[in-house]
């Protein structure tokens, strides 16, 4: 089992302009340390002209009292030198499991 520390990214929907219905995402990021307990990797030949690489990695965090009030914000993991979209996330207390999907590309912090 590999450690981890690195960042993970929530986001808040916020209006753009009050009354303009307009909303947008806007990202917080946040340290994290932890454990990598999955590590695979995958190519989802259906998805586009091109394959597309996504991860089926696991990465379990020691949450703290902002990371357990917002899990359900949490967007993407900062892990390897790329972003990973936060495709399933599992509350087993004092920890967070983390699985990641494909290389995030949504706003970022």
């Amino acid at each position: 089992m590999a450690r981890f520390h690195g960042r993970v990214g929530y986001g808040e929907s916020v209006e753009t302009e009050s009354g303009s219905g307009i909303w947008a995402d806007v990202i917080t990021e946040r340290e994290y340390t932890g454990d990598v307990i999955q590590v695979r990797r995958g190519l989802d030949p259906t998805a586009d002209y091109n394959t597309t690489l996504t991860v089926q990695n696991i990465i379990s965090i020691v949450a703290d009292d902002y990371a357990n009030d917002r899990f359900f914000a949490i967007r993407y993991v900062a892990w390897m030198g790329a972003l990973w979209t936060v495709t399933d996330i599992q509350v087993q207390r004092p920890r967070l499991l983390l699985s990641l999907g494909e290389v995030y590309n949504g706003p970022r912090a």
